[in-house]
């Protein structure tokens, strides 16, 4: 009775994770996620909520392929317009709330669009803002005007959260929310004090606030997550993203008093066991300061069963010395795993808008003389019955750790499962790893492991392609600055100590070093963006001059396209004899092809020519002032390092422009130089 459908009641459809283009090329289950994402839409629409909150991750990668996009903006322009009225408002300034972008406004008050469920969403750690303008694919579509992207900080000193405030009759909403920011970083502002909820003035007890997060809600680490006791305690329900393990229903917080609802994501990432709990979404009725969460369990989820093994616990069935013991161990997995195809088709039975074929898990601890037996072969007889037949076992080993010493932590039962299976390993957690284990002569002695490990991370999930290298120059360059500040003696030891030194001032201070990447990865980005237009000229320029020759080239009787590609070659040829001028046209043409080169093959990080080694630098420099004003970048950091937008980032756009011109110098002169033509300044 208290939350029939009225004026007073608000009714929000809520999901995080959907992962939108998740093996969205494998022939079994690469629509899976547009499927599910259509079943929430339509739960949405048969409902009629007065709108949908979304807690980050829509896309599962950062620059979603064309079949993604094309398949999410199919959905929205389906389920999301329509003539059914709008019945809430928003009562804060909108410019706030929406301040990225031209259309600073809810995409259902701009009389060019016609929605009926407007969705509200945080971005996640998948499809977060990155590149030069700092841009996400959820910013598509809300220049789309097809979602409302709210929650994006873009300082890295200070964070103020403003609310979009909402009122439905007499009930009233302020909806936080803040996207994903990487937890140790977000950790330690919270510790300093740097996070701040922005409360409404009016009547600030009758606002049910809610708010919507996007971090690690489990312990990866010392401060790899965030605490539930940071958030502020006049919240009232916090939805939490990015954990996909569905704990869906509100669960109360004893010391700050709010309750936390964990949706879970909409599809299957991983197979380990928090995904093998049934996926529901949340219905959430508000009215006043009350609340009530419904749960709806999505239909077109392929279904997860999973096992565990432990063949030591079978002394009767298994005997490590017997030689057909591998046979055995075989036989046993085959009947468990019918097992789990027998459950999963009577779950079936009762769901026909499930796909028809499960995901099916076995993980098998062969600790104790075991050996495994051929995976492939196993999969290959339930190739036809099983969505993942490649990886349905998984053999793993419990490793033995020494616990004599009491003081010791003991990792024993910490690696009982293999990583792939417990956590997700980062891939900069992997590099410090490895240089900290590393022999002492491939240790690093000038770069930092955190610093090493944040570009390999922007390498690898964000593509950018200059993050390693230019990381690399913009710590030499410091570190030959503060070389010759101290005025050190070249001599190589001493240097050595120097460097040794400044190092590991330079680790302690995680702040600075902090801003020391996010630095890096603005001029990468630059690079990037100077890249592309330099090569693009240059193509234009290239296929100019390559259509004069193809007409000018053919006396040998060919037809047109024939002349004009032997007229290239023919002019390459010739270029090193030919006239300065034509020199300079064809060596910018082959300066962007090698550049264009460069960005797609993964060569070892050089370091240009204007970059002298360090003993170089003393030996030529050490009297003399060591600034150069097109070497100079700021020490304020302005943008994050996957925020780069902000209201004041003039300074910042100049830095990218000038490290991005000197760098573009740099390569020009290289390829000059290496090519040995004589280039004349006609630009």
């Amino acid at each position: 009775v208290l939350f029939r459908d009225d004026e007073d009641t608000f009714k929000i459809l809520i999901a995080t994770d959907i992962h939108l283009g998740y093996l969205e090329k494998d022939p079994v289950r690469g629509n899976d996620t547009f499927v599910t994402f259509n079943e929430i839409l339509d739960h949405a629409q048969k409902n009629e909520v007065d709108f949908v909150l979304l807690g980050g991750d829509l896309f599962h990668e950062n620059k979603p392929s064309r079949k993604t996009v094309h398949s999410c903006l199919e959905s929205l322009r389906n389920y999301c317009m329509g003539d059914r009225p709008v019945q809430f408002e928003i009562l804060s300034d909108q410019a706030v709330n929406f301040p990225y972008g031209k259309f600073p406004w809810v995409n259902y008050q701009d009389q060019n669009l016609n929605i009926s469920i407007p969705i509200f969403s945080i971005h996640g750690n998948h499809d977060d803002p990155t590149g030069a303008d700092a841009l996400s694919a959820l910013d598509i579509l809300s220049c789309a005007g097809l979602l409302n992207h709210f929650g994006r900080s873009t300082s890295v000193e200070k964070i103020d959260i403003s609310p979009i405030l909402l009122r439905k009759g007499k009930t009233k909403i302020a909806l936080y929310g803040l996207g994903a920011i990487p937890d140790e970083r977000l950790y330690r502002m919270f510790v300093n004090k740097q996070v701040t909820m922005l409360r409404p003035k009016e009547d600030g007890d009758s606002w049910f606030n809610l708010f919507v997060i996007h971090q690690n809600r489990s312990k990866h680490g010392a401060t790899n997550y965030i605490p539930e006791q940071f958030l502020d305690d006049f919240i009232n329900l916090v939805v939490w993203g990015h954990e996909h393990e569905c704990k869906i229903a509100p669960s109360q917080n004893v010391q700050q008093h709010f309750y936390v609802s964990q949706p879970g994501s909409s599809v299957v990432t991983s197979l380990s066991p928090g995904e093998a709990v049934k996926k529901h979404i949340g219905l959430l009725h508000v009215k006043g300061k009350k609340m009530k969460m419904q749960k709806i369990a999505l239909e077109t989820v392929r279904t997860f069963h999973m096992e565990d093994i432990v063949l030591a616990d079978h002394p009767d069935l298994f005997n490590p010395d017997n030689p057909n013991v591998t046979q055995a161990i075989q036989a046993f997995c085959m009947e468990k795993v019918e097992l789990m195809l027998d459950n999963a088709e009577r779950e079936r039975l009762g769901n026909p808008r499930q796909p028809e074929k499960p995901l099916i898990r076995l993980r098998v601890d062969y600790t104790g003389g075991f050996e495994p037996f051929s995976v492939h072969r196993f999969s290959q007889k339930y190739m036809d019955r099983v969505a993942n037949p490649k990886d349905i076992i998984h053999f793993f080993r419990h490793r033995e750790q020494k616990e004599k010493n009491d003081s010791d932590l003991n990792f024993g039962k910490l690696v009982s499962r293999p990583a792939s299976e417990g956590m997700t390993l980062r891939v900069e957690d992997l590099v410090k790893q490895y240089f900290q284990t590393a022999e002492k002569k491939v240790q690093l002695s000038l770069l930092t492991e955190r610093g090493m490990g944040e570009a390999v991370q922007e390498f690898v999930d964000k593509e950018e392609k200059d993050a390693i290298e230019e990381l690399v120059k913009f710590q030499l360059e410091k570190t030959q600055r503060f070389l010759k500040e101290r005025r050190t003696e070249a001599e190589e030891l001493k240097i050595d100590e120097e460097v040794r030194k400044f190092r590991e001032s330079r680790k302690k201070n995680t702040e600075e070093e902090d801003e020391e990447v996010r630095e890096a990865m603005t001029r990468a980005r630059a690079h990037r963006s100077e890249d592309t237009v330099l090569v693009a000229a240059s193509s234009d320029e290239e296929l100019m001059d390559t259509g004069m020759k193809g007409t000018g080239d053919s006396d040998d009787g060919l037809p047109a396209t024939l002349s004009r590609g032997r007229g290239r070659a023919r002019g390459r040829a010739r270029g090193q004899n030919s006239t300065a001028r034509g020199s300079s046209r064809r060596g910018r043409g082959s300066t962007s092809q090698e550049s264009a080169t460069s960005s797609r093959t993964y060569k070892p990080v050089s370091v240009p020519a204007k970059n002298m080694s360090i003993m170089d630098a003393f030996r030529s420099l050490k009297p003399e002032p060591c600034f150069n004003s097109s070497k100079s970048y700021s020490e304020d950091i302005i943008g994050d390092d996957s925020d780069l937008e902000d209201i004041s980032i003039v300074p910042s756009k100049v830095n990218q422009r000038l490290s991005a011109t000197s760098s573009l110098g740099k390569r020009g002169s290289q390829s000059q130089t290496s090519k040995g033509v004589d280039f004349e300044s006609d630009e």
